[in-house]
């Protein structure tokens, strides 16, 4: 895994401004930006394209409403994945589209999924599925009290 380097001392009140005004909305013209920090369009675009050049900003994306799409069933699996599984683990993982984060983590399990399903029976052949790398456990979410958001660097 490559670890970016850390620009955070190397960034100045227009570049966190910029950051800050891309992560309320993604589609904000350079225009509209240049007018709240005060520089041109030109100046602002060519910002923003350092900040991708540097990795800071990692991609523009629009976030949907899983709800919306009849994902009523979402859950954390933690799996125990042994050592010796994992490069058979990660790129069967890779191609389960309702996996929304995988991580592997310290504790009584290798593995914390988080997915997202239309109902309890695909959720639950799923789990049968990954059963087949090790002992599995799964908390299903009934709500969400604070939804997944940038992060908070200042």
């Amino acid at each position: 895994m490559n670890i970016p380097k850390n620009y955070s001392d190397e960034l100045d009140d227009i570049d966190l401004k910029i950051i800050e005004l891309l992560q309320e909305n993604a589609r904000i013209s350079a225009k509209d930006m240049a007018e709240k920090v005060f520089l041109s369009s030109t100046s602002v675009a060519t910002r923003v394209e350092n900040l991708i050049k540097r990795g800071i900003i990692a991609n523009f994306k629009a976030t949907i409403n899983p709800l919306a799409l009849g994902f009523y069933t979402k859950a954390f699996i933690s799996v125990e994945v042994e050592p010796s599984q994992k490069k058979e683990f990660y790129p069967y993982i890779d191609t389960i589209k309702n996996v929304i984060q995988c991580n592997c983590v310290t504790g009584d399990f290798s593995m914390l999924l988080e997915v997202m399903f239309h109902n309890t029976i695909e959720l639950d052949q799923f789990i049968g599925e990954l059963q087949n790398f090790g002992k599995t456990k799964t908390l299903i979410v009934f709500s969400t009290s604070v939804e997944h958001r940038e992060i908070y660097w200042k």
